[in-house]
């Protein structure tokens, strides 16, 4: 099978086989025998990467496939996976809205800008894997790498984190067994899919907003190369939060790239949004 034309919008990263099956078969893709390094299944708007467990194998898949397939200029990109808890019912489904890493202690929290269809959770990271029960966060081995990985290709507000409970104190990890996982992610394709189809509109909205004041901007000051990254960042972080363009501001004042960077983050600090 031949690499197909780059059209994703939607790329879904998974660290188990079994947590891509149920995805693979309600999505309808097929895999792309042609790739060696990991599995990759498309569809015409869906790339899924199997990456292997861990941080560092998470990073490496979210990095290769988005650098080789992805084009569309704000993909949504999705970990989608199981996590442990202490109390939370096997097969509650999460979305992270705050993720800790225990290595590092650095903290991400994915911006959400829409109400969500399932409740939402802080989740831990760690490079081994947790059987104390101890945490009131949901634990992984993933989330943060996919996180830091995948805000380098996209906006924070299309990068989710969505975690199944498949282990808690009263029913260890021990138990968990493949069959299981794939039963337990079946369970939720559907609220799955509706929130994909949640951000792939809002990623449409914001590419139609962004661009053109993007290289206005460009054309009206300097920026160097990681500030035009900045800029990036910022303009989508506004569409995202309040589907308009930026508003007309006093040119006088702001006398090169870093003052409008700053006045950027101003406003979007100042900004109000309703979930």
């Amino acid at each position: 099978m031949k690499n197909p034309k780059n059209t994703h919008k939607v790329f879904i990263y998974t660290a188990l086989p079994c947590e891509a099956k149920p995805l693979v078969k309600h999505f309808d893709l097929k895999k792309n025998v042609s790739i060696e390094p990991f599995a990759v299944y498309f569809n015409h708007d869906i790339c899924l990467t199997v990456t292997g467990l861990g941080k560092s194998a998470m990073a490496a898949g979210v990095a290769y496939t988005q650098a080789l397939f992805a084009s569309t200029g704000h993909p949504v990109i999705v970990n989608i996976g199981i996590a442990g808890h202490k109390d939370h019912a096997v097969g509650s489904l999460f979305l992270i809205d705050k993720i800790i890493d225990v290595d590092s202690q650095k903290n991400y929290y994915p911006p959400l800008v829409f109400t969500p269809t399932c409740p939402t959770s802080s989740i831990q990271t760690a490079s081994r894997p947790q059987f104390d029960y101890d945490q009131p966060h949901l634990c992984d081995m993933e989330a943060s790498a996919f996180y830091e990985t995948a805000a380098r290709f996209s906006s924070g507000e299309l990068i989710l984190c969505l975690k199944v409970i498949s282990d808690n104190q009263l029913s260890p990890a021990e138990n968990i067994d493949p069959k299981q996982v794939s039963a337990l992610i079946a369970a939720h394709v559907l609220t799955i899919g509706a929130l994909l189809t949640h951000a792939t509109g809002l990623s449409d909205q914001i590419t139609t907003l962004k661009p053109i004041q993007y290289e206005q901007l460009l054309q009206s000051y300097y920026f160097t190369a990681s500030e035009r990254m900045k800029l990036k960042n910022q303009l989508t972080r506004w569409a995202a939060l309040t589907r308009k363009p930026i508003p007309d501001f006093d040119e006088t004042r702001l006398h090169n790239g870093k003052d409008l960077l700053n006045w950027l983050d101003q406003l979007i600090g100042k900004t109000d949004f309703y979930l």
